[in-house]
């Protein structure tokens, strides 16, 4: 049976996905974290098969975190809950070692599928998010942060969620010094000129979200 480590800053999502598995025999959600830091913290300490995890979070997003706990055990199998279909992350987040990819638009029948599939050691990407992956691949539709590695996106999308330099260099772990020598090369190889930009672009690929209120 799949024991599930759930992580989202949302209490009404993850209240939606208990429901959506209650009714499954064979899988159970053995704790939730309401952020990628929380979820480190479970993951030291706490007996589970695998991690459902949200994208987008306050403090560490779900490709930092999910970076921070295949270090602590290269074998986790972590399966991303996202909103979006396209853009950059899934390949990223396969690159990293995660195991599986969803949108929060799906069934629950899928859900449960690619929480078996992982949970046997398979990797599993919704139908739409592999297309979109297979189509990334070809001229005008390959993202601009295509060639990005993913440090360099980490970096990105702190950025355009308006963090300063010493604070992604404490998230991150590094010095502002090496911040901002990605930063540099990023504006570089976007041919941008400065972070305003970078959140735009960022913005309508879809790696990060607009505020309520933006």
């Amino acid at each position: 049976m799949p024991r599930i480590l759930l992580v989202d800053d949302h209490a009404l999502v993850r209240a939606g996905v208990r429901r959506l598995l209650e009714d499954a025999d064979d899988v159970e959600i053995v704790a939730e974290a309401a952020s990628g830091e929380e979820a480190i913290n479970l993951a030291r300490t706490l007996d589970f098969d695998l991690i459902l995890m949200d994208i987008n979070m306050p403090g560490f997003g779900g490709l930092e975190a999910s970076r921070k706990l295949l270090k602590l055990d290269p074998a986790m199998k972590i399966i991303i809950l996202s909103m979006h279909v396209d853009g950059p992350l899934p390949g990223k987040l396969l690159d990293i070692g995660v195991m599986g990819y969803l949108t929060k638009g799906c069934s629950q029948e899928e859900m449960l599928l690619a929480l078996r599939e992982v949970h046997a050691g398979k990797r599993y990407i919704c139908a739409e998010t592999a297309q979109q992956m297979a189509l990334s691949h070809h001229g005008k539709n390959a993202s601009p942060f295509a060639e990005l590695s993913p440090r360099e996106m980490d970096i990105v999308i702190l950025c355009a969620k308006g963090m300063r330099i010493q604070a992604i260099g404490e998230q991150l772990c590094i010095s502002p010094k090496t911040v901002s020598t990605y930063r540099s090369r990023i504006h570089e190889k976007l041919n941008i000129e400065n972070d305003v930009e970078l959140t735009r672009l960022a913005i309508l690929h879809q790696l990060v979200e607009l505020e309520p209120n933006s």
